[in-house]
């Protein structure tokens, strides 16, 4: 009898501190509010703040060109001087033009098929749709990026498509034209932009078709009704409610170009980007304090590339 006197009072104390602490939390909503954001904003703090301080921090240093080792003792701009060099400029401003002109053509070719997604399709249809988009995503990054070599090969599918078509012709013209061409599409900055553009399309398509999904119907059927052409009513209605979905993709598309470095090594000529840089200087040359310099060119680029993006209410379609 005493034994099974004694179990509820064993159980309901851990009962009890739990309803105290629940009643604390629920009566200072402060509390609950920073009880669930200090340990991911802790995280957040000490490793993905901590580990670009520590980088803006290497960058400060100095490499012993006799001994190869980072020299700690001393701070120096040098590597940001460096930076000013010609080949290094080159390299950032062929980065940023890439990662301008890969967001400006995944708009173009996102933008038919989002909308098209959030006003006509329906049911299965839709649900096909997305799987379409998305299915790219499945497979390993790796797998896409030396399937696309193949296909941009000199002997590969596209080639003997137009070698079918007797358009080998246009082809070579391209690969003629200064800038973009190269031996084959495999080995050109124009299969470079292709690559980046198919890489990066699912992540414009999603932001872009909910943002054309929030759009009233009503919207719609008052800019008719005003008397407002389908023109009219895409540039004056559609695409300034879009914008902030367009804004959301980008981030993605540019951020990701930006620092990308595998596929301008896999799939392009020997024009070098940032990320090439940076992986050259810090894993082959071992100059860790230039590459760390190096590093946050993208970073002030996408700082910059968000208050922008920010402005134009990015976030709000996230």
């Amino acid at each position: 009898m005493s034994l099974s006197a004694a179990l509820p009072i064993t159980s309901s104390a851990p009962r009890g501190l739990w309803r105290r602490v629940s009643d604390l939390l629920y009566r200072r909503r402060g509390l609950a509010l920073a009880s669930l954001l200090v340990p991911p904003l802790l995280w957040f703090g000490v490793v993905y703040l901590g580990a670009l301080f520590a980088l803006l921090a290497n960058s400060f240093f100095s490499l012993d060109e006799f001994s190869g080792v980072v020299d700690r003792s001393t701070l120096t701009l040098q590597n940001f001087r460096d930076l000013l060099q010609p080949a290094n400029l080159d390299a950032a401003w062929r980065t940023v033009l890439m990662a301008v002109l890969v967001t400006v053509a995944c708009t173009a070719i996102a933008f038919p098929i989002a909308y098209y997604m959030a006003r006509h399709a329906r049911g299965p249809h839709k649900a096909l749709l997305y799987i379409a988009v998305m299915l790219p995503l499945w497979s390993s990054y790796l797998v896409r990026l030396y399937a696309w070599k193949l296909l941009l090969a000199k002997e590969g599918a596209i080639g003997w498509v137009l070698a079918e078509l007797h358009l080998t012709w246009l082809l070579d013209a391209v690969l003629a034209t200064p800038g973009i061409g190269g031996n084959s599409l495999s080995f050109s900055r124009l299969g470079t932009f292709i690559v980046f553009v198919y890489m990066w399309l699912p992540f414009m398509i999603l932001p872009i078709q909910a943002a054309i999904e929030r759009i009233p119907g009503s919207l719609l059927e008052a800019s008719g009704d005003l008397g407002a052409r389908g023109s009219m009513t895409f540039w004056k209605v559609i695409f300034p409610l879009a914008m902030p979905g367009i804004a959301a993709g980008s981030i993605f598309t540019f951020s990701l170009t930006l620092g990308d470095y595998i596929i301008p090594q896999v799939i392009g000529d020997s024009t070098l980007f940032i990320g090439q840089v940076v992986y050259r200087q810090q894993g082959v040359a071992g100059n860790l304090p230039f590459a760390a310099a190096f590093s946050l060119v993208p970073i002030v680029v996408i700082g910059v590339y968000l208050w922008i993006a920010k402005r134009l209410g990015a976030f709000d379609a996230l």
